[in-house]
């Protein structure tokens, strides 16, 4: 059976600005497959949104609850939104 699609957006909380946390969800999402993209917030949050393969999306929902351990995540909230395979790669936004 082929696996699904999906597209979520994710708003993780923590120390999670300053310590490379949106540099290594980057490598982490690449490694499985996974586009989108990942932002800091103003609020001291970070935004990211991740398309990809049902599982691969999953081992990186996974990653952000953990992240580096130097960003000591406290809270990852996850949306689900349409899968639009709009995005060619995973990137860094400022």
């Amino acid at each position: 059976m082929a696996e699904g699609r999906q597209r979520v957006r994710l708003f993780v909380t923590g120390k999670v600005q300053g310590v490379f946390f949106r540099q290594a969800l980057r490598v982490t999402a690449k490694r499985h497959g996974v586009t989108g993209w990942v932002r800091n917030l103003g609020d001291g949050r970070v935004e990211a949104v991740a398309e990809g393969g049902d599982a691969d999306v999953g081992r990186v929902i996974e990653w952000c609850h953990a992240g580096p351990a130097n960003a000591r995540v406290t809270d990852v909230k996850i949306t689900t939104e349409q899968y639009t395979g709009a995005y060619s790669g995973f990137e860094v936004l400022y």
